[in-house]
């Protein structure tokens, strides 16, 4: 049985779980999302609990199982908390401003990337360091998806370390080529 599939998840207080169907609708105090689950699997709230189990041992049945517990705990998770990234913006010149819902990237290509900001998506600026950005969301998906297409525009080199990096990734710096002839 799927050790994951098998946890409850807890409902805190404030959040409201409805399963109508196979749509399962979660409200909380930042939002509201939905999920439509797949049919292999039944979903059910049990006081302040949500339970999800499998309707037979088929391998189409266990792979849904952990899938579907670990999407409805992300739902319960991002409309109480919410979710967020923050992106390092490393390099000379290299900029970023968000201006409604645009932001225009300065990564020293010939032209400015204008990203459209996905609808429940927000994205500031550090007041202290104006190239570090912070992308909030309730949807855990959109807000990994939104940080990782920011990333594609100029992903970190590994001579000098410029471009855009999750705050906490690690770049393996090489050696270049007058360093290593010195040797």
């Amino acid at each position: 049985m799927s050790r994951i599939g098998k946890k409850p998840v807890a409902i805190p207080s404030g959040v409201t779980v409805e399963i109508s169907g196979n749509v399962i609708k979660v409200k909380g105090p930042k939002g509201e999302l939905s999920y439509a689950h797949l049919p292999e699997v039944i979903v059910k709230v049990d006081g302040d609990n949500v339970i999800v189990e499998r309707k037979n041992d088929d391998s189409e049945s266990r792979a849904r199982h952990g899938l579907t517990r670990q999407l409805v705990a992300n739902m319960v998770q991002g409309v109480s908390e919410g979710y967020e990234k923050k992106l390092e913006i490393i390099g000379v010149g290299y900029k970023a401003q968000a201006k409604g819902k645009v932001l225009t990237l300065n990564l020293g290509h010939s032209h400015p990337i204008d990203y459209q900001i996905p609808e429940g998506i927000e994205i500031t600026q550090d007041e202290k360091n104006k190239n570090l950005l912070i992308i909030k969301g309730i949807d855990k998906q959109l807000v990994g998806q939104s940080a990782a297409v920011i990333r594609s525009y100029r992903p970190p080199e590994p001579y000098k370390g410029k471009g855009v990096k999750y705050i906490d990734e690690v770049i393996i710096r090489k050696v270049g080529k007058a360093a290593a002839k010195a040797e």
